[in-house]
């Protein structure tokens, strides 16, 4: 698998990867409903650094990097993770958010904190714990789950020095 920094051209492989998952409302605090510029202006926002991995020609999955807060939190980044339906199960997660915690070091970040994990998306809470995250926080019922109804959310810490 190849990583590599997102580019003009990939918009509409990101968006076939993203959409479903907006679209299903289960791990995300996204509007369903939100059309595909808003999407990928939220993804692709000059806030952040949006990656790819790319296999065999393919786009299998995409994430962020970005400072989580401003000024005293900035050296905490942020980021946010999605992966093809069809890749599921590959290690793309697994390999993007390695990559993810190696590109933060380069940046000078002391730390990532994912803000908003929802708790039944049970795979990327055991992945981020086998990566070294802990649960530092639990937000009561804190997401509505289309299906299972409100949910608590998770923040998730590690330390990169």
């Amino acid at each position: 698998m190849l990583i590599r920094r997102a580019e003009a051209g990939d918009a509409a492989a990101i968006w076939a990867i993203i959409e479903p998952i907006i679209r299903a409302g289960e791990t995300y605090a996204l509007d369903r409903a939100m059309s595909e510029a808003d999407a990928l202006a939220y993804w692709l926002s000059p806030d952040r650094e949006t990656f790819v991995v790319e296999a065999d020609g393919a786009i299998l999955g995409t994430y962020y990097l970005r400072a989580n807060q401003a000024g005293g939190g900035s050296h905490v980044c942020n980021c946010g993770y999605m992966t093809s339906p069809a890749a599921m199960g590959r290690g793309v997660a697994r390999t993007m958010c390695a990559h993810s915690i190696e590109q933060a070091r380069e940046r000078g970040f002391r730390a990532m904190q994912f803000n908003f994990v929802v708790s039944t998306n049970e795979r990327a809470v055991s992945l981020w714990q086998t990566l070294g995250f802990e649960i530092v926080g639990r937000l009561p019922k804190a997401f509505h789950h289309p299906v299972r109804g409100y949910v608590d959310a998770l923040v998730m810490f590690r330390g990169l020095c």
